[in-house]
């Protein structure tokens, strides 16, 4: 039995998505990945690397999960931050020196990754913990403000052109500053409370505003990307109208706060009735699973191919997006970028709809079961890809943004519901770290390919739908593999 989340809770569910908005700066680099490549002189395939580096710290985020087992969330978030600052920081410095080699690229990027896994781990625990009874909501709202990292970073890049001498250095200046900034602003927010009587119809309504808000975020964001496509909304204007949604949710918990104090005086003196809910996911029955005994479950790594096979895809798709682009002779690599943020924003955000209302109704969505159905159409999006016109670019652009978004989001309640929540920040951080491995395997055999291609003209890049077309089928190939992986998953999970 649970009560209700209070003021406090919310507080800290709006500290978490702010946390999350910008804890996607790994997301901004295909804008910028072209112009690297050139600065640095590397080749294709190093620059791939480099995409990976971002997920290598993945291996390593299991860390994070066993740190806030011991240490105190904000400082654990904290950490990432600084990892990021260090990481990001350190290339604007030194990006324009020859003495910053390849290797310590790579180095820096790693361990500007890891960070994103530490401020992860703690906007999951929050969300679970804080919103027990509604933790799938909580944790599907929450992520999916990840979608807008893209979108928030070219926004304010775009909106301050003169922060650094370059596209580059801008961009990696932004990286390495927002989230030291914002998560010192959040950090007395991001702290676990005991569940409190607060009433269950100002809870729903909360949820509703907050589903309200969301909603205009993402549709904002979505406006934003296609205004700027047909140059008749400014860069200021989209930051302007962003930054005023993002700040509004912190009124949902001032709004509780005073009908709280408002409720109290008229009910001085009477009982207080503590109303209590069966939190149908904690009772249900779930297997704890947890260290290398997570190793040995044929589902885990079920799980853990058919995301590789799908979701990290996608994650390998929206890496190569700049150089995509530019294959196919498209100008303005950041509109397809914030389009795919946008997209993605939005498939984050459908699973906690689909929870919210499925919870109301007593029943139970099975996320092994959501991720086979959002794997079949980012299937047809990469066959989509072989043809060379611009509108399937950006259709399945929106498409795999979409899917793998509410991938991402699903995936966090998936561990909980085949491994259990007593291990879930360890056993979450050993999942994702299919996404370094996926993302080594797919991206350098991309990179590979597309330098084939490029050699057979005899330059250093690649123009025209044949860089890419056979990686397209290959990509499409793998998702189909992934999704009967995963429908095999929902067969053996299903009870």
């Amino acid at each position: 039995m649970s009560s209700w989340p209070s003021s406090a809770h919310w507080l800290g569910l709006v500290g978490t998505i702010w946390l999350q908005t910008i804890n996607g700066p790994n997301s901004d680099f295909p804008v910028y990945s072209s112009q690297l490549k050139e600065l640095k002189g590397i080749s294709q395939v190093q620059l791939n690397f480099l995409a990976f580096a971002s997920d290598a710290g993945k291996l390593f985020g299991w860390f994070s999960g066993v740190a806030a087992l011991y240490v105190p969330l904000p400082l654990v978030a904290f950490v990432g931050a600084c990892f990021g600052l260090v990481g990001y920081g350190v290339q604007y410095l030194l990006v324009d020196s020859p003495g910053l080699k390849f290797w310590h690229l790579f180095l820096l990027t790693a361990l500007a990754g890891n960070g994103i896994c530490w401020i992860n781990t703690v906007c999951f625990l929050l969300s679970v913990k804080n919103f027990a009874s509604r933790s799938r909501v909580a944790v599907s709202l929450a992520t999916s403000y990840l979608g807008l990292s893209a979108k928030v970073y070219t926004s304010l890049a775009e909106t301050m052109p003169r922060l650094a001498d370059s596209k580059a250095k801008t961009y990696l200046l932004l990286n390495a500053v927002v989230p030291v900034i914002v998560t010192v602003f959040v950090a007395p927010a991001l702290r676990l409370f005991d569940l409190k009587s607060d009433s269950m119809s100002s809870t729903d309504t909360a949820f509703l505003v907050m589903f309200a808000i969301t909603l205009a975020t993402g549709a904002c964001a979505v406006v934003g990307s296609i205004g700027s496509t047909a140059s008749w909304l400014s860069s200021r204007q989209q930051m302007v109208s962003l930054s005023v949604l993002l700040a509004v949710p912190i009124l949902i918990p001032v709004a509780l706060k005073m009908n709280k104090i408002g409720e109290a005086k008229r009910e001085k003196d009477d009982a207080v009735v503590v109303i209590e809910v069966t939190d149908l996911e904690t009772t249900a029955a779930e297997e704890e699973v947890g260290g290398l005994q997570l190793l040995k479950k044929p589902d885990f790594w079920l799980y853990f191919l058919s995301y590789m096979f799908s979701g990290t895809l996608g994650l390998v798709f929206l890496n190569n997006l700049g150089q995509i682009a530019e294959s196919r002779g498209l100008g303005r690599t950041s509109t397809l970028v914030s389009l795919s943020s946008s997209f993605g924003f939005f498939g984050r955000l459908l699973p906690s709809f689909m929870d919210y209302y499925s919870a109301k109704s007593g029943h139970s969505i099975s996320r092994t079961g959501s991720m086979a159905s959002l794997m079949a159409p980012m299937a047809c999006a990469f066959f989509m890809l072989l043809n060379q016109g611009s509108v399937f670019l950006y259709a399945s652009t929106a498409i795999i943004g979409t899917c793998t978004g509410a991938m991402t989001s699903v995936a966090v309640s998936a561990t909980i519901e085949l491994f259990g929540a007593k291990n879930f920040a360890v056993n979450h951080n050993v999942l994702v770290s299919n996404i370094p491995v996926g993302s080594l395997c797919f991206g350098y055999f991309s990179a590979l390919l597309y330098q084939r291609e490029a050699s057979k003209r005899g330059a250093a890049t690649c123009s025209g739908a044949s860089c890419y077309q056979a990686t397209f089928a290959i990509w499409g190939a793998s998702c189909v593999v992934g999704t009967l992986l995963c429908v095999v998953l929902y067969v053996r999970s299903r009870s």
